[in-house]
């Protein structure tokens, strides 16, 4: 499974953990792009000269870990990375990659690419293999976010969904490593913009609970000024109050129609999503659906009959 879903490779684990080794993946396709979520016990995977005879792809793999960590090693650096980090490397080279041994159970997310849909020459490329991209600052901080963001999402993105996501996704992709080269020049303009709404809408979905958010506190986690913020939500025809207040309506929507939490109060699913005012809340859904909140949950039978409803 793994050779078709990727490239030939060993895998092998501690005598111990043999009869123990467990592996979950799902596998979705954003385009050029191919992605895998991996939940494992502890392995290690080795890409040695023989492997690449057999298959070299031209094709990179970019993982960013959600939970757990690991070692890769190629070109001879070791790296160790961890939650929220990213790391590349080249599989038409040898490589070998390991889980840490004091976590049992690690998650990833690893993106397949070819090489040729990154601008970067091929001598700033071998640079950047088994570079660990910190999670935790700067561009990769945020494009950490939208990487967890798809891994977390990644049972619910339809077919559809992931057509719209892969040029995102790419975009992503080569503003990370760009940034890891400080050559951020060398990406197109229209590339480092679509980078950073994803950036932007992936924060923001991050953060919809918290009524503190702002179009203020958005420019400013970004490093950006207010106008420019403004400019770019205008310039994909809206507002950025209009795009957090639909996202904030399309959760809310989600848990009244959710059976598991037809005995919390509507005003509580309001709260929890940032929405402050319950009469705001409920104008602003009648707006948006066409009916009361209340309504939609009657509607989807969500209701229990033990339960006042309000709104």
């Amino acid at each position: 499974m793994s050779s078709k879903l990727w490239v030939p490779y060993e895998l092998g684990c501690e005598r111990e953990l043999e009869n123990d080794f467990q592996a979950d993946v799902g596998v979705t396709e954003f385009g050029p792009v191919q992605a895998a979520l991996m939940t494992s016990t502890r392995h290690t995977v080795h890409r040695t000269p023989k492997h690449i005879r057999q298959s070299a792809p031209e094709a990179f793999k970019l993982v960013c870990v959600e939970r757990g960590g690991g070692r890769v090693t190629q070109d001879g650096r070791c790296t160790v990375f961890g939650v929220g980090d990213l790391v590349l490397f080249d599989t038409s080279r040898p490589y070998q990659a390991e889980f840490q041994e004091h976590i049992s159970v690690s998650r990833l997310l690893l993106l397949g690419f070819p090489r040729s849909f990154l601008p970067l020459q091929p001598r700033e490329l071998r640079t950047l293999s088994a570079i660990r991209i910190p999670g935790a600052r700067g561009i990769g901080a945020l494009s950490s976010q939208f990487m967890l963001q798809l891994a977390r999402h990644f049972d619910e993105l339809s077919p559809s969904d992931a057509a719209r996501l892969t040029t995102l996704t790419l975009d992503v992709l080569i503003a990370a490593l760009a940034d890891a080269l400080d050559t951020g020049s060398a990406v197109p303009a229209h590339t480092r913009r679509r980078a950073l709404m994803a950036r932007i809408h992936a924060f923001i979905r991050d953060n919809l609970g918290d009524a503190r958010l702002t179009p203020d506190t958005i420019a400013a986690a970004h490093h950006i000024s207010l106008r420019y913020l403004h400019k770019l939500f205008q310039q994909d025809g809206h507002t950025v109050a209009g795009w957090v207040r639909e996202r904030r309506l399309e959760q809310c929507r989600r848990d009244l129609a959710d059976p598991r939490l037809a005995a919390s109060p509507i005003n509580a699913i309001a709260a929890r999503w940032g929405f402050t005012s319950p009469a705001h809340f409920n104008q602003a859904f009648r707006a948006a659906y066409g009916i009361s909140p209340s309504q939609y949950r009657q509607q989807c039978g969500t209701v229990r009959t033990d339960q006042r409803v309000g709104a």
